[in-house]
C-alpha cells in the first residue's frame, strides 16, 4: 500500500490535529467539468462510464488534477446495488433513473439476494483498485454506498419520487414488508463497503438521501437502526490505519445526537443546521463534515470567500472538522469558483489550527 502524502482528511475524521481543515466536495467529479462531460461523452452512457474502471478512475482524479483537494471519492451510482439485485437499472435522458423491476409486493422482495461482490460488483470493486493504484498515496480514497432506506425508497418507487407514496404507504401498511426488504438491502450494503475497503477504499460514506422525510420515530425504526446494523460489521482498520465511516442525513439535523451514538466516526451536516450547533449537542463524540450552502458558489469569489470564513468560525478552533458543502455541487457551478472555495478553505483555516 502506497504511503499517503496527504492524510490530513483522515486525521481529522479521527478528531487529530491537522494544519488546515481538510476540504473535499459531494459530487466533485462531476457534471460541472468540462473535463467530465469530455469523458462522459466518450463512455456513450453514466451507467458505462460507471461500469468502465479505467474511465471511472479517471473521472475520480480530474478533480483532483484540477484543485488542492483533501480526498478522492469513488466515481459510481448508489444505485449499483439494487441493479446487481436484479432490479433493471437503467437511465432516461431528463428525468434520472428508473428499475424494469421495481419491488412491491411479498414476493419481489423474497426473490432479492445479496449480489456478489466480483461477480455482480467487480465492476466497482476494480474501479477501487485502479483508483487506489493510480492515486499513489496523494490522497485518500472514500468508498461510499447509499444507505437501506434510500436504496428502498428507489427499488420501491422505481425511481425518483416527489411524495414516496408507494414506499412509505408500505412501511406504513405492511412495516414487516418493509423491515424485510431493509434487512436484506442491509446485508447488500454491508458486503458492498467491506468489499470497497479491502479493495483500497481508506474511508467510507454511507449517503441517507431520503431520511430526512421520515418522522422522529420512524427515522429511527427504518433508517437508522439499519444504518448502526451496517456500522457495526464495517472492517474499522486496515494494516494498522483507522478506516473511518461518515453517516449523512440529508435533513437529519433533528437526530444529530442518535446519529453520533451510532458508531460512526463522522457526520454529514447539511447547511440548514450551523456546525456550532452541532458541534455543541455532540460534543467529542464524532468530527462533523460539511456545510456551505452549495449554491453559494454561485455567488462572486468575495462572497465565497466570506461564506467560508462563516463557516469556519462556525466550527471554531479546534480538529474534527472536514470542510464540504451541504449536499453535491451543483452542474451549472463555474468551476473557477469551486476552485476559490477550495483555497479559501485551505487559506482561511490556518490560523484555527495553529495551537495544535
Amino acid at each position: 500500500m502506497a504511503r499517503l502524502k496527504n492524510d490530513r482528511f483522515l486525521r481529522a475524521l479521527c478528531r487529530e490535529p491537522v494544519d488546515v481543515t481538510p476540504v473535499w466536495m459531494m459530487r466533485q467529479a462531476g457534471r460541472y467539468l468540462p473535463e467530465y462531460r469530455a469523458t462522459r461523452s466518450k463512455a456513450g452512457s453514466f451507467m458505462d462510464l460507471c461500469r468502465n474502471p479505467d474511465l471511472a478512475c479517471e473521472v475520480t482524479i480530474q478533480p483532483l488534477d484540477r484543485y488542492p483537494l483533501d480526498a478522492a471519492i469513488l466515481f459510481s451510482d448508489i444505485l449499483t446495488v439494487p441493479d446487481a439485485m436484479g432490479l433493471g437499472l437503467y437511465f432516461t435522458e431528463g428525468e434520472g433513473p428508473h428499475f424494469e423491476r421495481p419491488v412491491r409486493d411479498e414476493a419481489a422482495i423474497e426473490g432479492l439476494a445479496v449480489p456478489d461482490m466480483e461477480d455482480d460488483l467487480g465492476y466497482v470493486m476494480d474501479a477501487v483498485r485502479t483508483i487506489h493504484r493510480e492515486l499513489q498515496g496523494r490522497v485518500p480514497l472514500i468508498g461510499f454506498s447509499g444507505s437501506p432506506w434510500t436504496l428502498a425508497t428507489y427499488m420501491v418507487e422505481g425511481g425518483g419520487t416527489k411524495n414516496f407514496s408507494k414506499v412509505k404507504g408500505m412501511m406504513f401498511d405492511r412495516p414487516d414488508l418493509m423491515h424485510r426488504l431493509l434487512s436484506k438491502i442491509t446485508d447488500a450494503v454491508a458486503a458492498y463497503l467491506n468489499a470497497q475497503i479491502d479493495a483500497g477504499a481508506q474511508a467510507v460514506m454511507i449517503f441517507d438521501t431520503w431520511g430526512g422525510v421520515l418522522t422522529p420515530q420512524h427515522y429511527e425504526a427504518f433508517s437508522l437502526a439499519y444504518m448502526r446494523q451496517i456500522l457495526q460489521v464495517l472492517k474499522r482498520e486496515v494494516e494498522g490505519r483507522k478506516v473511518p465511516a461518515i453517516l449523512f442525513t440529508k435533513g437529519g439535523g433533528l437526530w444529530l445526537e442518535q446519529m453520533a451514538d451510532s458508531g460512526c466516526d463522522a457526520l454529514g451536516i447539511d447547511w440548514t443546521l450551523s456546525l456550532a450547533d452541532a458541534r455543541r449537542r455532540v460534543g467529542d463524540r464524532v468530527a462533523l463534515q460539511g456545510n456551505l450552502d452549495p449554491c453559494t458558489l454561485y455567488a462572486s469569489p468575495q462572497r465565497i470567500r466570506e461564506a467560508v470564513a462563516q463557516v469556519l468560525a462556525s466550527f471554531g478552533k479546534g480538529s474534527g472538522h472536514v470542510f464540504n458543502l451541504g449536499h453535491g455541487i451543483h452542474p451549472e457551478i463555474d468551476p473557477e469558483h469551486a476552485g476559490v472555495f477550495v483555497e479559501a478553505v485551505h487559506d482561511l483555516s490556518r490560523d484555527y489550527h495553529a495551537e495544535e
